[in-house]
């Protein structure tokens, strides 16, 4: 089992990056897929893509990331990958209606992002679940709602 006790930088580091490039041509790049959710946990067990077992064990100070190097030899890299997330797009009619979703967002506390005047709820539960709290404001046409599945990783 390999033991993981410190993140040693990004993908996207200048100094990391030719070497994992070169690794990844070789096939020698493993994945430690994750959902956004658990980037947060800093003790856990896991494999890998490759079916590598795995033991995280993160200082209070570290958190996991997309591009997260956990692992990099001359034969071997070791990269976390967050899963594509599934999001609902809601659309208001004008202004109004979207001081009512954007109400019920923050009160039932939804994760959400912002696309223009548009806004996009994190589907972390069973879609339908989301989609009943605002059935009023969808029914009477004040928001369209429409699922986005596996959009806007990162």
């Amino acid at each position: 089992m390999l033991k993981i006790d410190h993140i040693i930088g990004s993908v996207s580091d200048a100094a990391l990056h030719d070497r994992i490039h070169d690794l990844e041509h070789a096939h020698a790049v493993d994945f430690l897929l994750l959902a956004r959710q658990d980037l947060s946990r800093r003790r856990f067990r896991s494999s890998t893509e490759k079916g590598s077992d795995i033991a995280i064990s993160l200082a209070r100070d570290e958190q996991l990331f997309d591009g997260a190097v956990l692992m990099l030899d001359q034969t071997n890299a070791l990269v976390v990958k967050v899963e594509a997330e599934d999001w609902l797009r809601l659309t208001p009619r004008d202004q109004s209606s979207a001081l009512q979703v954007g109400f019920h967002a923050g009160n039932l506390h939804w994760r959400v992002r912002f696309d223009g005047d548009d806004l996009l709820v994190a589907v972390e539960r069973e879609l339908q679940s989301y989609t009943d709290r605002i059935e009023t404001l969808i029914k009477d046409g004040s928001v369209k709602a429409h699922f986005e599945r596996g959009a806007m990783n990162g």
